[in-house]
């Protein structure tokens, strides 16, 4: 492929205005032939970009003309005997045409078979690891174990296609025998995990791939001027008027749901919020320049103890280009952002801000934490691409003070030489504590229910601090006995409280479970008020609700909660 024209494609991306420009060499690409995998990818997302941010209609129809017919590209490619392996990395997996092959986690495997069945199979090729399948296998092939506990170079394979039969194949009747194995949901994938199996997802020509995935209703949005990318303000967004949103139905949130795990699973990966996301609990916003935001809580049976979990995923002009992990804690959120690779260029701090403000629109999130990890604490690839930076423009501070003058200096230097480039080394430093933005009306936080006010802050808080104190109790007072301080701090916090356990239904007596081991660590809880308590009564119930929503609302109310388990969360 004429590497004029890939630069020229490259060119059109950043070229605002420049519609005719733009669907001019759209033009030539739709005519171009095929030259070799790393061109194809390189004509592909350059294509799919401007798909995301077209300068005009005319634009966006030519993108698809090309994206449309691009399975025929590859299998092009494919037959002059080409080497193909460039489709594989996970920057650019899923082009329509192409495989997948990787060891996805139970869960998911059994939902890509209930979803695209034969297209799903096991790749036996790859597979190496026999002796994995000796603990598992003998529990449903009568007599595998004669062999199987003595013997090397044992047939594992012939065993599975004997025992089955006409059955199904490979991978369906694996499947039916581990689903069948009389375990809690965990130990059974746990169970088929440890088998190590490689998968292979024939992506082919469908729309369920990154070239042809699709989401989203909103007002298609043209860029014909400069692309957004440079002076965002968190501070800004959150002034303008409210985002429009709803919650969607339980069918229009599954819809959702299953788009986010297709759009995932293409790229080898697969996310804890949007393997176990509730349909019912979808909210769609519409953040305007053709961006849509939907966010989802976890399903009931997966909520995590305390945090509430919930993952975003949002499309620019109905092309998936990004998604979000988060967890919340009363009006703190801890959010993990990814543009993907090929929409990087795009209007990335722009869609963050918009996030930021989408999360505190609905759930009421006023202080954001970015890990460490987020901002290259070992990750290699966030210090490369000066993921510090990204957050730091847009508002964020560390929470370290040494770090924080360290900031400064380096801001200073950039100012004084605009081609100054922090160092790697110095980046790694900065990545070694949490970024944290804080809308102004956090501090203090007034409290609803009593008259408290509360000027402590999330600097220094981490949720593993909370549970490593429960843990040093169970050590303690327990011997360690995890059932133990379980059971005991139920019984306390229920006659501190005056709740009674024995009246709240099964969700309820699991969230209340988990929460009271934290909630016995807090001094003085027996002389609360009526209505404090009655409050955290409330907020355990709430736990266990529909959604976690009204969760973090009532944990927002309770001033006194959130400054006893914020000390405790700090040491």
């Amino acid at each position: 492929m004429n590497e004029r024209l890939l630069e020229a494609l490259d060119e059109a991306k950043r070229h605002r205005p420049g519609a005719n420009a733009a669907a001019r060499v759209l033009r030539q690409a739709l005519r171009a032939q095929v030259g070799d995998a790393d061109s194809l990818v390189r004509l592909h997302d350059a294509v799919l970009f401007l798909r995301a941010y077209p300068h005009s209609r005319r634009v966006l129809d030519l993108s698809e003309a090309i994206l449309s017919a691009f399975a025929k590209r590859v299998a092009s490619l494919a037959s002059s005997g080409r080497d193909l392996s460039p489709f594989d990395h996970p920057e650019v997996s899923g082009i329509a045409g192409t495989s997948i092959t990787t060891d996805y986690s139970y869960d998911v495997v059994r939902w890509l078979k209930a979803r695209f069945g034969r297209s799903v199979s096991i790749d036996w090729d790859l597979f190496e690891a026999t002796d994995r399948l000796r603990a598992l296998w003998p529990a449903f092939l009568p007599l595998l174990e004669e062999e199987a506990l003595e013997d090397a170079n044992v047939p594992y394979v012939e065993y599975l296609r004997q025992g089955r039969g006409r059955s199904g194949d490979d991978l369906s009747w694996l499947l039916d025998r581990v689903g069948r194995f009389p375990l809690p949901p965990r130990e059974k994938a746990e169970r088929f995990e440890a088998e190590d199996l490689s998968v292979e997802w024939l992506v082919g020509d469908t729309r369920f791939t990154r070239t042809r995935l699709r989401h989203g209703r909103g007002k298609l949005f043209f860029h014909d001027a400069p692309l957004v990318r440079h002076g965002v303000s968190i501070e800004v967004e959150l002034a303008t008027p409210p985002l429009p949103w709803r919650r969607l139905s339980r069918r229009e949130g599954a819809a959702v749901v299953e788009m986010t795990r297709e759009a995932t699973a293409l790229r080898y990966r697969e996310y804890y919020g949007f393997t176990y996301a509730d349909p019912g609990s979808v909210v769609r916003l519409e953040a305007g320049r053709g961006l849509e935001i939907y966010l989802m809580g976890l399903e009931r049976e997966r909520r995590l103890p305390l945090r509430a979990g919930l993952a975003g995923f949002f499309v620019k002009n109905r092309v998936p280009v990004g998604y979000i992990e988060a967890l919340a804690l009363f009006e703190r959120i801890e959010v993990g952002f990814n543009i993907y690779y090929c929409f990087r260029e795009g209007e990335s701090s722009w869609i963050f801000a918009r996030v930021v403000k989408a999360l505190n629109q609905v759930l009421g999130a006023r202080s954001f934490s970015m890990d460490p990890y987020q901002i290259g604490h070992e990750n290699e690839e966030a210090i490369k691409s000066g993921a510090f930076w990204f957050y730091r423009k847009v508002g964020f501070r560390s929470t370290d003070p040494a770090l924080q003058a360290l900031t400064l200096r380096e801001e200073e230097k950039i100012a004084a030489d605009p081609s100054y480039r922090t160092p790697p080394g110095t980046l790694r430093r900065l990545a070694s504590e949490n970024l944290l933005y804080e809308i102004a009306s956090s501090a203090p936080v007034q409290s609803q229910i009593t008259n408290r006010k509360s000027k402590i802050h999330w600097n220094h808080f981490h949720i593993r601090n909370l549970a490593l104190a429960v843990n040093r109790r169970m050590a303690r007072d327990f011997a360690g006995n995890s059932e133990a301080i379980r059971r005991s701090s139920e019984k306390s916090v229920s006659r501190k409280l005056g709740l009674s356990f024995a009246r709240l239904d099964a969700a309820e007596k699991t969230a209340f479970s988990d929460l009271a081991m934290v909630l016995d660590l807090i001094p003085n809880l027996s002389r609360w008020s009526r209505e404090e308590k009655d409050a955290v009564s409330a907020i355990i119930r709430a736990k266990a609700g529909r959604t976690e929503r009204r969760y973090l609302h009532l944990l927002q109310r309770h001033a006194r909660l959130r400054a006893a388990l914020i000390r405790l969360g700090s040491r």
